[in-house]
């Protein structure tokens, strides 16, 4: 038998011998396991496409949602309790009480007392009360009769409220938190609408991270509230929407500082018809300054609410992050 075919003949007989050790190991052969691969994710922003890295392996998992956000696959805290603030007959949270409107109470000496009287003795705002009195989110009618009654916030509670908002998710958390008992209780959670991406921010947005405080110079804006915005003599609830409430001083690992920065509705916009509308399509997307975004019902509820009470708002990259994340319900 010639060299080459000698060497043939020990090639299959060795091909062979593989093949039947394969076919006996079967199934205790260890599985091929792929390394996870970092693949950017794409998200639409005007038009345009951005690449964002997803979070690092100390974040959890991260996807992308039909709304264009960062969304991680975890289980999340979720609420509405927010009638609970505002019904007079039904359950009520243990931070607000009810009253009966009388014109002549003995804290307010020399005249009769106003709603916006009761609002200051009890440290709730107007809207707060018009809400409760006219048992609907109608903030602008407050005409009181004798013996009507609404409820008020607490001033015997030791309390504050407290904002988390999820920048991988465009989420928001609303708590209001126990001093004395050091429990925290959610009222609700929002949609919001958040920063334009910048890789050259340490948030990778234009909305910074960390903890600040609210400030009291709040706005309440009207379709004839003019005012200048980026050097240009604007309508201002085309930028802002019906309600503004600034960040007032940073707390704590805060990327930049509060001023500039605040909560405030979507933008209104005019359709076709001339006709002034609350433009939603922002919220769960990146594309504001900076600034934090709330659809227009959710806005003024929530203004009516913290506008009175000291408030503290956490930005992070994920829920978890959050300082209130440990902290008994």
């Amino acid at each position: 038998m010639s060299l080459p075919k000698l060497l043939a003949l020990v090639a299959i007989l060795l091909f062979s011998t593989i093949g039947i050790v394969a076919i006996f190991k079967g199934d205790s052969a260890p599985p091929v396991v792929s390394a996870p691969v970092q693949v950017p994710i794409e998200i639409e922003l005007d038009q345009k496409i951005q690449t964002v890295v997803p979070a690092l392996a100390a974040h959890p998992p991260v996807g992308l949602s039909d709304q264009g956000q960062l969304v991680a696959s975890v289980d999340l805290p979720d609420a509405n309790r927010i009638e609970e603030l505002f019904d007079i007959k039904g359950s009520k949270l243990p931070i607000v009480e009810t009253v009966t409107y009388k014109s002549r109470v003995s804290w307010q000496k020399g005249r009769p007392a106003w709603l916006s009287d009761y609002a200051g003795h009890y440290h709730t705002s107007r809207h707060f009360i018009a809400r409760s009195l006219n048992g609907k989110p109608d903030y602008l009618k407050q005409e009181l009769a004798e013996g009507d009654q609404f409820n008020v916030l607490r001033a015997d509670k030791n309390f504050e409220f407290y904002l988390i908002v999820d920048t991988s998710r465009c989420h928001m958390w609303f708590y209001y938190i126990d001093l004395d008992a050091n429990q925290k209780q959610l009222l609700k959670t929002y949609p919001v609408g958040l920063g334009r991406l910048d890789s050259s921010r340490t948030s990778g947005l234009l909305t910074p991270m960390g903890k600040y405080t609210l400030g009291s110079r709040v706005a309440i804006f009207k379709p004839t509230t003019m005012g200048i915005h980026a050097g240009e003599v604007v309508k201002l609830m085309s930028v802002f929407g019906t309600r503004w409430i600034p960040f007032e001083k940073e707390v704590g690992n805060c990327t930049l500082p509060a001023k500039g920065f605040g909560i405030h509705g979507t933008p209104w916009k005019y359709e076709e018809q001339g006709e002034l509308i609350d433009d939603r399509g922002g919220l769960g997307k990146y594309e504001s300054d900076g600034c934090i975004r709330l659809a227009t019902p959710d806005m003024e509820e929530l203004f009516a609410i913290i506008i009175t009470k000291p408030t503290t708002i956490e930005i992070v990259r994920d829920f978890s992050e959050s300082s209130l994340a440990g902290m008994d319900p």
